[in-house]
């Protein structure tokens, strides 16, 4: 099954996110929220997305969904670092798109369709 992992600036953002998807998923993806910095204050720790990518991987890839600003510039070096191309960013809105990738997801869609549901959430086409 496809992971995910939802990176946002505040941890209890993420986190909700996530728990939204495992409420509205029939079958729950395998999810990791991640936000925050070391400090515990607002920002993204590429250390903290590193661990979630690994807690998530169930060999079918994993998709990064994120907020905004320094959480998809971490997402995006992060899968530049990892140079793996089951390790996705979905260029998707982080709410709307971790739901429609985890109803995929738990469905056993592949990666390529998990993305494409990210991706089209951003134009409503569900």
């Amino acid at each position: 099954m496809v992971g995910l992992v939802l990176i946002s600036h505040s941890l209890t953002l993420a986190r909700e996110v996530a728990e939204l998807t495992r409420a509205l998923a029939p079958v729950p993806a395998p999810v990791a929220p991640v936000g925050g910095n070391p400090d515990g204050g607002y920002g993204t720790d590429p250390d903290r997305v590193r661990e979630a990518v690994r807690a998530v991987d169930r060999g079918d890839g994993v998709v990064l969904l994120a907020d905004l600003g320094s959480s998809v510039l971490t997402a995006k070096l992060l899968v530049e670092e990892l140079g793996d191309p089951s390790v996705v960013l979905a260029d998707a809105p982080l709410v709307e798109g971790a739901v429609a990738a985890s109803v995929m997801a738990g469905a056993g869609a592949p990666l390529a369709e998990v993305v494409a549901a990210a991706e089209q959430a951003r134009a409503g086409k569900l």
